[in-house]
């Protein structure tokens, strides 16, 4: 479970939550307008509401100290699967009422316990299994799986009805208020083994076990799932005991032994050479040939039993088949993948639109909750506001863009979670091209070459432009960056005829400089030769943000001192036209309705 969150919106619960922050090691956010000076808050935040679905979007256990509406209009629209969703408590002000409102079963019932013992306050649990019992069957804590989670039901309400029940195993939560008899018909029972279950018979999987893989590269991943599939079948095991899929590290880009751990739905671990060559005594079947390869003896054998520790012992020697390897140990304890080896590094290279938080897609919000290194020009960077709370900036000036990648890559590499932040859209003049790029030209290290890497679209400056404008984009248009840094003024001038004699609607990109004045008086130039003087142009800075200007003026009104360096040029083609709409001019470019219309019409009368 991630760390909790304590909201607080008024200085009067600020004694609880202080209180609270103390005992749970809690993060306290406080709301900007009420709190700006109030002692021990962690962050401060305007937007309630969005700052609440925020939170909740990343997976962050929620303590409000609020009226539970709030939470819940907070949360409405966001609310999907009861069995992903995070804790959510609602507190009176001053603890006494604890309410969890979501993840029940995901423990907010025992947040709530323990939270009551902390501020002597009332738990209010209301799910039915806790209520009675003090356990929750149907969701069993994290680490185990319930392997028929359908047949629950029935068997709470035949314990509610007063039945008996025999216990089979160490189970995971504490059976002391259950009517036990060792000659019950209802059976809760904990085993590594694949077993049916059925109304009487509950089975709750400990996630002790581990499997690990050898793959050869482009390994196929269907003969590779069903590999995994067999290995467990031969000693019966269920593949809910499985706590991750682990690998030596040269394997983290392997499609195949992703597509296992996606099968089984969990997560996969990777060590070094050196890490698996230490579990070689321990190796069932060593391999010279595999050490000859990649410096360790084994793979699947020595990856298991390197995340499963010197406690732990190899169930399933290796099975073999041309495509790799396949080996299972377990482990004495319930195990954490993230304390095994290391995930493989992840890449998001993010886009935040032109500005406004209100043009930054979900997937870019949730990208940027799960990474916990954030890259980029330190203006982007803030521009992110309060997503940028708790993780670790690396901050870069303006003109050190490769820079900037190399480091995210390098982060990624060691096995951390990045996102690399641009404006606008990163595929757009941004920082998406530069990663392969770099991928494809630098030296880096094999890390940095097998890390997970996500390219976002976003919001780019010229769709914001159009529309704001309009439609002026409504027909083909094309981009072109005036900078002549990266590209020779010559190719620059070449693309500016090409696009005036093709009539496209143009955005300039980078139109002028301290240091470059003439590129757009030249443009203006060809354009005029193409295009009437009263063709629709936009001018547009700073779009979303509190000192936007967007104007629409006529090409022949153009003028190099109206643009600066964060100001996007839009010009429209010979169609483009000018509307007078409730008193703001709008620019639009038709795309042919009017002739469809016009014969429409002649075919109608006709």
């Amino acid at each position: 479970m991630s760390s909790p969150i304590i909201l607080v919106l008024n200085s009067a619960a600020l004694p609880a939550a202080t209180k609270l922050k103390t005992a749970l090691g809690a993060k306290l956010h406080g709301l900007q307008k009420r709190l700006a000076d109030a002692p021990n808050i962690d962050t401060l935040f305007d937007d309630t509401i969005g700052h609440i679905a925020k939170l909740f979007q990343a997976g962050h256990p929620i303590i409000g100290f609020c009226a539970s509406g709030i939470l819940i209009r907070a949360l409405a629209p966001h609310l999907g699967d009861k069995h992903t969703e995070p804790a959510v408590l609602a507190l009176s002000d001053d603890g006494s009422s604890i309410v969890p409102l979501l993840g029940g079963h995901h423990g907010a019932n025992d947040l709530a316990r323990q939270i009551a013992k902390i501020l002597a306050g009332h738990a209010a649990i209301t799910t039915t299994g806790d209520a009675h019992f003090g356990i929750a069957l149907d969701e069993p804590p994290r680490g185990w799986a319930l392997a028929n989670p359908q047949n629950a039901k029935s068997f709470m309400a035949a314990l509610l009805n007063g039945a008996k029940v025999k216990t089979i195993g160490a189970l995971p939560f504490d059976v002391s208020a259950l009517k036990t008899d060792d000659n019950a018909e209802l059976i809760l029972e904990a085993s590594l083994e694949a077993k049916p279950g059925s109304d009487t018979h509950l089975i709750y999987h400990p996630q002790k076990l581990v499997m690990g893989l050898g793959a050869i590269r482009g390994a196929d991943s269907a003969q590779m799932i069903e590999l995994a599939e067999q290995t467990l079948a031969s000693q019966n095991l269920s593949p809910q005991s499985l706590a991750c899929i682990t690998s030596l590290d040269v394997k983290a880009d392997e499609v195949a032994v992703h597509a296992v751990a996606e099968h089984f739905k969990i997560p996969a671990r990777f060590f070094d050479a050196a890490t698996l060559e230490a579990e070689t005594p321990r190796l069932k079947n060593p391999s010279d040939i595999v050490f000859a390869e990649v410096g360790c003896h084994g793979v699947a054998e020595g990856s298991a039993l390197a995340a499963v520790g010197d406690g732990g012992k190899l169930l399933v020697g290796k099975h073999k088949i041309d495509q790799g390897t396949c080996a299972v140990a377990s482990a004495p304890d319930i195990l954490d993948p993230q304390t095994i080896g290391r995930a493989r590094g992840k890449l998001a290279v993010v886009g935040l639109g032109p500005g406004t938080p209100d043009w930054q897609t979900p997937q870019v919000t949730r990208l940027v909750a799960e990474a916990d290194h954030l890259v980029g020009y330190s203006l982007y960077l803030d521009l992110l506001g309060e997503q940028a709370n708790g993780k670790t900036r690396h901050n870069f000036p303006l003109g050190a863009e490769e820079d900037r990648v190399r480091h995210a890559l390098l982060l990624a590499g060691e096995g951390k979670s990045v996102a690399l932040v641009c404006s606008g859209d990163p595929g757009i003049y941004a920082m998406a091209t530069l990663v392969w790029e770099c991928l494809d030209q630098i030296e880096l290290p094999d890390g940095a070459r097998r890390t997970d890497i996500i390219i976002t679209p976003g919001i780019s400056a010229l769709q914001a432009a159009s529309a704001r404008a309009g439609a002026i984009l409504g027909h083909d248009f094309c981009t072109i960056s005036l900078s002549d840094l990266l590209t020779p003024w010559e190719a620059i001038q070449q693309r500016i005829k090409a696009a005036a004699e093709g009539d496209f609607v143009i955005a300039f990109y980078n139109p002028v400089s301290k240091r470059r004045r003439t590129q757009l008086a030249y443009a203006k130039e060809i354009l005029l030769k193409h295009r009437p003087p009263d063709t629709p142009v936009i001018l547009g800075s700073n779009l979303g943000r509190p000192q936007e200007n967007m104007i629409i003026i006529m090409l022949k009104d153009l003028e190099v001192d109206d643009v600066d360096m964060l100001t996007v040029v839009v010009v429209g083609s010979s169609a483009s036209k000018r509307l007078l709409h409730n008193g703001e001019v709008k620019a639009f470019t038709p795309r042919g309705y009017e002739k469809k219309r016009l014969k429409n019409t002649r075919d109608n009368s006709q």
